[in-house]
């Protein structure tokens, strides 16, 4: 990650809190504080915030793990679109947490073998218990229907 001040007085609290995350692989990405909680010019809309990104990592996490889990069954994925939404909010000490995370799949499936309802729930209940993502946190992680079109 690299965050440079540039030109900002900085003490008075007003410069930007854009950034760049760098991955392994090259990989980079625009960040900043959400303008929900930094209000622009301060922060970027078109960079992503820590939130988005943490409830990113767990639907990803979730996500890499259901396929991976309905392959080994013989189901067959043809996409899966989730549109996580999560809650932030005081948790039991006052502080301000991601306390939930509601991750909602829309999976559509092919081949012989379509999954019943019970099949796709077994599997996201063991993708939920094998991500170390969701293992790691203490956001209540559930998974819901899609949300309407």
């Amino acid at each position: 990650m690299i965050w440079e001040r540039g030109g900002a007085r900085f003490v008075d609290n007003r410069y930007s809190r854009a950034h760049t995350w760098h991955f392994d692989g090259g990989a980079r990405v625009s960040a900043s504080a959400s303008p929900h909680h930094v209000r622009t010019p301060f922060s970027d809309p078109a960079g992503v915030d820590p939130e988005e990104a943490y409830v990113a990592a767990l639907s990803s996490c979730h996500m890499l793990w259901f396929l991976s889990l309905a392959a080994t069954q013989g189901f067959v994925v043809d996409t899966y679109r989730d549109e996580a939404i999560a809650v932030l909010e005081r948790d039991e000490h006052g502080r301000e947490a991601i306390t939930r995370a509601l991750l909602r799949p829309r999976i559509r499936f092919s081949g012989d073998r379509a999954p019943a309802a019970g099949e796709i729930s077994a599997l996201h209940d063991e993708a939920h218990r094998r991500c170390f993502i969701a293992n790691s946190v203490r956001t209540l992680l559930t998974v819901g229907p899609p949300p309407d079109d």
